[in-house]
């Protein structure tokens, strides 16, 4: 049996025919039908992956995300009839990898399941820590460290800082942070980017003069470097 994939559904037709498709491409499935079961799930076996329902019965999936990025950094697909950005947005920051809103076609879900868990393949030796002067971008325990401090980041804002810092100087457009970082089309809408840019400025911004988190007004975002400084080892 291939990855074990656990699948948080209340709507019986909806999660069989998730399960059926999944199992056809060799991955393990585990059901839940509400986000208590999902929890036990959880503890009992860590999965691969999780593809989770936001309107759940006794604990929604909102619940769900945050209380499993307590203590796992598994990967979580946001399943949902919710479309508005503000929901996204906020199923994003709670710490999901992909959000996929329902009606949706199953070749669809299958491929992004494909793309997180690809994502997810790095090397164990391979360090994701980052430093600038006043500055640690830890993408291994997920810390941000500014001026000495650590700082509450949700997942999303430090694995875009940390994207952005590791080819410093770079230029990236909105739709570049959406593919790289989040790793699907945003349906179309680059919104969520100037949000999570928004909030990191009110982290890091005026903390040190080698570096900055800058606009390049009518193309996107960069992170600065000044004076030729690198990242140190």
């Amino acid at each position: 049996m291939g990855r074990d994939i656990l699948v948080v559904e209340d709507d019986f037709n909806i999660s069989n025919l998730i399960r059926m498709y999944l199992e056809k491409e060799g991955f393990g499935v585990r059901m839940a039908s509400d986000g208590a079961k999902a929890m036990e799930a959880f503890y009992k076996k860590v999965p691969d992956l999780i593809v989770l329902d936001i309107m759940l019965p006794v604990m929604d999936g909102w619940t769900v995300c945050a209380r499993v990025r307590e203590t796992s950094r598994v990967p979580i697909i946001m399943l949902t009839a919710k479309s508005e950005l503000f929901d996204r947005v906020h199923g994003l920051e709670m710490g999901a990898d992909d959000y996929v809103v329902k009606p949706f076609e199953m070749k669809e879900l299958i491929a992004r399941i494909n793309a997180v868990l690809r994502r997810y393949e790095i090397p164990n030796d391979t360090s994701k820590v980052l430093h600038y002067d006043k500055l640690t971008i830890n993408r291994d325990a997920y810390e941000l460290i500014v001026d000495g401090k650590k700082v509450d980041t949700p997942p999303k804002e430090l694995e875009l800082l940390y994207h952005m810092a590791s080819t410093p100087n770079k230029v990236y457009t909105r739709n570049q942070l959406l593919d790289e970082v989040w790793g699907f089309d945003y349906f179309g809408d680059s919104r969520t980017v100037d949000v999570h840019i928004k909030r990191l400025r009110t982290k890091i911004e005026n903390v040190s003069p080698e570096w900055a988190l800058c606009t390049v007004w009518g193309v996107g975002y960069k992170f600065e470097l000044r004076d030729g400084k690198r990242a140190a080892k």
